[in-house]
């Protein structure tokens, strides 16, 4: 279960958090590339992939250049309702490249005689995070990933799945790992971040990874918080 360095696996997926596209630069260029040369069985977006109402174009963009064969999908965070993004316009352009944008749902993919369960959640503090609505489309599976923007979020979710459905471990971004980390200082962290700031996290009753993020909001820069993509290798 969870990320492994195992030989064997039944599925490979990779998260790609908080993107805040302002350009295709070269980093989403090579980040694209990155995700070619990995051939994972799913890319996991969640959420703050764009956060002005005219970047959705960039967002196709780069969604392009990574192989239409690989499924994806997304997520929304508190920058698409904060930004005044056309969520019909940012659902058509996951669709046009291979990603479904699940709000409050759950689906199901196989890959190799394996099931896996996505369950989406809206945003915390921008839209509506409704884990039990979410888990009305649940299908029993193999795995199950919880997709959730606002770590804070979690402690909810922890209390109101119900112990018949298995949780492999939620996945979240948006701390942006605190993107200025003053050595061990993290000056700021977002609304909705609550107690947690990157890495693995297992004191909810369920597992959760936050992930760091590949791009920046307010200040166009890091310190000791370095973007990353999580790789996850499913394995029973």
């Amino acid at each position: 279960m969870g990320k492994s360095s195992a030989g064997k696996f039944d599925m490979k997926v990779v998260q790609v958090s908080d993107i805040h596209i302002h350009s295709v630069n070269h980093q989403l260029k090579q980040l694209a590339q990155q995700l070619n040369t990995l051939k994972p069985d799913l890319i996991l977006i969640t959420g703050d992939a764009v956060d002005e109402a005219g970047n959705i174009h960039l967002l196709n963009t780069f969604l392009r250049l990574i192989n239409i064969n690989l499924k994806k999908v997304a997520i929304l965070g508190n920058w698409e309702y904060w930004g005044r993004i056309d969520l019909t316009a940012l659902k058509h352009t996951y669709t046009e490249n291979n990603c479904d944008l699940l709000v409050n749902e759950s689906r199901q993919y196989s890959f190799r005689n394996k099931t896996i369960a996505l369950t989406g959640v809206d945003d915390y503090i921008g839209g509506t995070a409704d884990i039990d609505f979410a888990l009305t489309t649940y299908r029993k599976s193999d795995y199950h990933i919880i997709l959730n923007h606002c770590p804070q979020y979690s402690e909810t979710i922890a209390t109101q799945v119900p112990k018949t459905v298995p949780v492999d471990f939620i996945l979240s971004g948006h701390t942006h790992g605190g993107q200025i980390n003053l050595f061990g200082f993290v000056p700021f962290t977002p609304r909705g971040s609550g107690k947690y700031l990157k890495g693995w996290y297992n004191d909810n009753a369920l597992n959760m990874y936050v992930s760091k993020g590949v791009g920046t909001s307010i200040l166009p820069a890091r310190f000791m918080a370095r973007a990353e993509i999580a790789v996850f290798y499913m394995a029973t």
